[in-house]
């Protein structure tokens, strides 16, 4: 039995809660995992865990062991690290959740760069809208959109984008430009429903004149961006979308951005993650590049 690993699978069955979970987070077989931990507990001669059809609860000893387990892992990767540093190398593979929209529009077209500079360095992403708990799925780091929630995650601030309002020229043809806010109430929006909150958004602008308006409700919702940005296109409404994601069809001549004049608040970007007194420096290289990009890119969004 190696013991590291053993360890290591301890570690992620009691993080993710079930021994499912954990063998998806290390792309192993379930059964892989129940006899690297039947292993362990025999070699201890304790039982770590309580199993049951319905539940996975962790046993007193198990809570001890699975403390030393994490400063011991944390100790050698640290090493493992300092040593891959001195060489002028960083290595290893991040778990990187994400938004689709930001990953497919922002990230992953600007991840030539990353990886050329840190070959070694695999980037395993899970994107999703939906709010998870990045330690039980065994997510390294997590980039959200919006100010995120008190936690006892780490929250350090990458930069903003803009909210665009656009339409498609068929759409203007057919009712007009909206050339205030206020003009909005005139025209209709295809709705969008938050995947994280089951709620419908609402428009803000800086002038307090015109903190919040709202076209009204056109005929069709959706609950994907990507959905939303081609509602947009198709003419079936006004949309109120992130500036990064309609480059294209801006550029294209496929939608028109409305009221530029009235500028609704930035939206800020964060990456959130564990604390830990031994970040990873191929995390910390990553959130420092993530950092770089959008500061840069920042400036035209």
């Amino acid at each position: 039995m190696d013991r590291f690993q053993a360890m290591e699978t301890f570690v992620r069955v009691v993080d993710a809660g079930s021994f499912k979970k954990a063998a998806e987070t290390m792309h192993v077989l379930p059964s892989t995992v129940t006899r690297s931990i039947k292993e362990l507990e025999s070699h201890l001669g304790a039982r770590l865990l309580n199993r049951t059809t319905r539940a996975l609860s962790i046993t007193d000893v198990g809570l001890r062991y699975y403390d030393s387990c994490k400063t011991i892992l944390r100790d050698v990767h640290a090493a493992e690290s300092v040593t891959a540093q001195q060489k002028g190398e960083l290595n290893g593979t991040i778990r990187i959740g994400a938004p689709p929209s930001l990953a497919k529009n922002f990230l992953i077209p600007a991840l030539p760069d990353f990886c050329e500079r840190h070959p070694g360095i695999r980037l395993d992403f899970h994107l999703s809208d939906a709010t998870v708990d990045i330690v039980q799925h065994g997510i390294d780091c997590v980039i959200r959109t919006g100010e995120p929630p008190l936690s006892r995650l780490v929250a350090r601030r990458l930069g903003a984008f803009h909210w665009y309002i656009c339409a498609s020229p068929r759409y203007l043809e057919q009712h007009g430009h909206p050339v205030t806010p206020d003009s909005l109430k005139d025209h209709a929006a295809v709705g969008y429903i938050h995947s994280r909150t089951g709620r419908s958004t609402r428009w803000g602008f800086h002038d307090e004149a015109h903190t919040v308006a709202m076209p009204r409700a056109g005929q069709i919702s959706v609950n994907d961006t990507d959905a939303y940005v081609a509602a947009g296109v198709a003419g079936l409404g006004l949309i109120r979308i992130a500036s990064y994601m309609v480059r294209q069809p801006l550029s294209d001549g496929h939608l028109v951005r409305l009221l530029p004049d009235f500028e609704a608040p930035l939206e800020p970007i964060f990456i959130l993650y564990p604390q830990s007194r031994h970040l990873s420096p191929a995390i910390r290289a990553f959130i420092d590049w993530c950092t770089a990009r959008i500061e840069q890119e920042g400036i035209k969004w």
